[in-house]
């Protein structure tokens, strides 16, 4: 049940990130002519992004570093997936090669098990 509750808020910190991320994207460089979509688009991305900082507070493992770092396996995969969505984005092999390990490195950091 854990590791089920970790998986979901990695993904609900992804969708918050990345699209956080890619609202101010849109904002700055999005359509109207190269010139941004304004200030609105900013604003939102700016909430998503500080909603994503506090999805990552509600994983079950307390050590910061740890939740980050296997974080950055789940930003890469979520990342190409959400550039498909949105962007028409097309991954070529080696994309999707290097996602599955970072996807690979994440679960290693985050349900290998220890003894503690």
């Amino acid at each position: 049940m854990l590791v089920a509750r970790s998986i979901a808020l990695f993904a609900v910190a992804a969708l918050f990130e990345i699209g956080g991320a890619w609202l101010v994207w849109q904002g700055v460089r999005g359509s109207d002519a190269h010139g941004g979509r304004g200030w609105i688009w900013i604003g939102a991305g700016v909430i998503a992004l500080g909603l994503y900082g506090f999805v990552a507070t509600l994983q079950p493992d307390g050590e910061f570093g740890r939740i980050l770092a296997a974080y950055g396996g789940v930003f890469v995969v979520g990342s190409i997936a959400w550039g498909m969505v949105a962007d028409g984005y097309r991954p070529d092999r080696w994309d999707v090669i290097g996602a599955l390990v970072c996807l690979a490195g994440m679960a290693l950091i985050m349900y290998a098990p220890r003894g503690r």
